[in-house]
């Protein structure tokens, strides 16, 4: 299978999905690549489980 983006965002933590949406937001193909969570190490095991 073959795709074609005109945008392809590496990670999805903090900055990825925001540049992602924005790309979307402008018109762009866009496609997001994560390995494995969404919002990135912060928000699923750094910064804020820490603090709860």
């Amino acid at each position: 299978m073959t795709s074609h983006y005109d945008v392809v965002v590496l990670g999805a933590g903090p900055g990825g999905y925001v540049a992602a949406i924005r790309a979307a937001q402008l018109g762009l193909s866009t496609a997001i690549i994560e390995q494995k969570y969404w919002g990135g190490v912060c928000l699923n095991v750094g910064c804020i489980p820490s603090k709860a």
